[in-house]
């Protein structure tokens, strides 16, 4: 028996040095998206700047401040962002070792370092500038804190459990609902047992204390998120006014279904119907494991104790209920999002899989993950370190000139990365669309000139980089405001990256 738990444990550390530097693999490059680019922009300015611009944004604060914390280190390193993104999914994996196996067992937590690991999802967002993995993370924390609490409601436990309530709550607003919804089901359970135990015995506290605990936590979690509790309301009502946001449909549920197995969202790394069969595969081998542990006579005493892979799985739940309630009146839905959630998933896929899954079946559905995931990052790494990437970058700075202009409008997503790789060179958004953003994209730099006007231009005298995506749609509205005398053209070239598939249309002009 020893020899057999000593080996699961050399399995687990292997699967753990290997997982780490595979999802390595594809993050050590330079291009960047829309959603990036604003990241990038982020970490360079002061904690009182992030408070400010930040709370016009859609997302809480917590992760620009620990980019500004590596900014401070580095300066702007886009290596050093990336592996930020990459830290918090080999801690979570680890957390496999460290906790879950120490909670729940070593096959769950080996199971659980492994689809951390190797879940395609995982791989495609491993170095992704954004704060999901960090969200990931802290909520997975959370829940593991919370789950010891009502086992053992220790201090220890307690304070871990607030901190990661506040962490969370800091970090996305996903991880807020999320840590809502557990505080509830916590203050729910210590209730229940008060009310049970006073029935038992009238002088009984041992529940009546953890009550006490319970409100000092919330207390000192609500204290803690006060600061940015004002921001709140004014930055969901921006995430739900997001043109990327559309209200709830089953396109959308299978689209979270989809992207939960795969990461498939803007980018395409699994077939369709591959990446539907692969969850369905899975799902209905965890079905098979629920039914057997929960339903069968003789699992019922099992059954009282082992609940936590319901829990986890129905807080899942709990907090896609909760948004798509809010998504009838303001749309919050989106796929993205649920990846704050993905440690809970995880942990939901490994403990069935532990306790009732058949080795072979286990084995079978590790192999097809490996595969698929191969499939990805293979994917991922093409598209990452495709040569395409850095063409517009190195077009522009060939001929670049520290006076020179760089100008993008609603449209340019392009433009706005472009803008993160000239950061000392002034930059104009016009914003064409009226989107009113104005505070919240001075992260695209202080000096970044914000227009509403092509009026506005019609005192600047020279060169411009005019930056569009499908077609020359800016370039011919400059040509068509100021004329062909006023406006010379001194070169042209198209461009498209792998890297999300952006497309460049540069000009660049002589404004006289």
């Amino acid at each position: 028996m020893d020899n057999t738990k000593s080996n699961i444990k050399f399995i687990h550390i292997g699967i753990l040095i290997v997982g780490i530097l595979f999802i390595a693999l594809s993050i050590f490059h330079t291009s960047l998206w829309f959603d990036e680019s604003y990241s990038v922009g982020m970490a360079s300015k002061s904690f009182l700047a992030i408070y400010f611009i930040g709370r016009n944004d859609v997302h809480p604060i917590l992760y620009y401040y620990i980019l500004h914390i590596f900014y401070l280190l580095f300066g702007t390193n886009l290596y050093i962002y990336r592996l930020l993104s990459m830290i918090p999914l080999a801690i979570l994996s680890m957390i496999g070792y460290t906790h879950i196996r120490k909670d729940f067992g070593e096959k769950v937590g080996l199971l659980f370092s492994f689809f951390t690991l190797f879940l395609p999802l995982n791989c495609v967002y491993s170095g992704e500038i954004r704060m999901y993995t960090w969200a990931m993370l802290f909520v997975s924390l959370m829940a593991i804190y919370a789950y010891r609490v009502y086992r053992k409601a220790s201090y220890k436990n307690w304070t871990f459990f607030a901190i990661f309530s506040v962490l969370s709550a800091y970090i996305h607003y996903y991880s807020l609902a999320t840590a809502f919804i557990i505080n509830l089901i916590l203050l729910i359970y210590f209730i229940k047992k008060a009310i049970e135990e006073r029935k038992k015995d009238s002088k009984s506290k041992i529940y009546t204390t953890e009550l006490k605990c319970f409100t000092i936590s919330a207390i000192s979690q609500i204290f803690l998120y006060s600061p940015w509790i004002i921001c709140v309301w004014q930055q969901i009502l921006g995430l739900s006014n997001g043109f990327w946001i559309s209200r709830p449909t089953l396109k959308l549920f299978l689209e979270i279904f989809i992207f939960q197995f795969t990461g498939n969202l803007d980018v395409k790394y699994v077939n369709e119907t591959i990446a539907i069969l692969y969850g369905a595969i899975i799902l209905g081998y965890l079905l098979y494991c629920i039914v057997k542990m929960h339903f069968k006579k003789e699992k019922i005493e099992k059954r009282k104790t082992n609940n936590a892979g319901a829990w986890a799985i129905g807080v899942y739940f709990m907090v896609m209920l909760f948004i798509l309630i809010i998504s009838i009146k303001k749309p919050l839905l989106y796929p993205r999002y649920f990846l704050t959630l993905t440690g809970l998933f995880i942990f939901f896929v490994s403990f069935y899989m532990a306790n009732e899954g058949k080795k072979c079946f286990t084995l079978i559905i590790s192999v097809l993950t490996i595969i698929i995931s191969i499939t990805v990052n293979y994917k991922i790494i093409k598209i990452n370190y495709a040569k395409s990437n850095n063409e517009p970058i190195e077009y522009v700075k060939e001929d670049l000139r520290p006076e020179d202009m760089i100008i993008f409008e609603n449209e340019s997503g392009s433009g706005f990365v472009l803008s993160m790789h000239f950061e000392d060179i002034q930059n104009c958004f016009y914003d064409a669309k009226n989107w009113n953003v104005e505070p919240a994209y001075k992260a695209f730099g202080e000096d970044l000139l914000y227009i509403k006007q092509l009026e506005e231009l019609k005192d600047y005298k020279g060169r411009m980089w005019v930056i569009d995506a499908d077609d020359y749609i800016l370039y011919n509205k400059l040509i068509e405001k100021y004329g062909q005398d006023d406006i010379t053209l001194l070169k042209q070239s198209e461009f498209e990256t792998e890297y999300h598939g952006y497309k460049y249309k540069i000009s660049l002009i002589n404004k006289k």
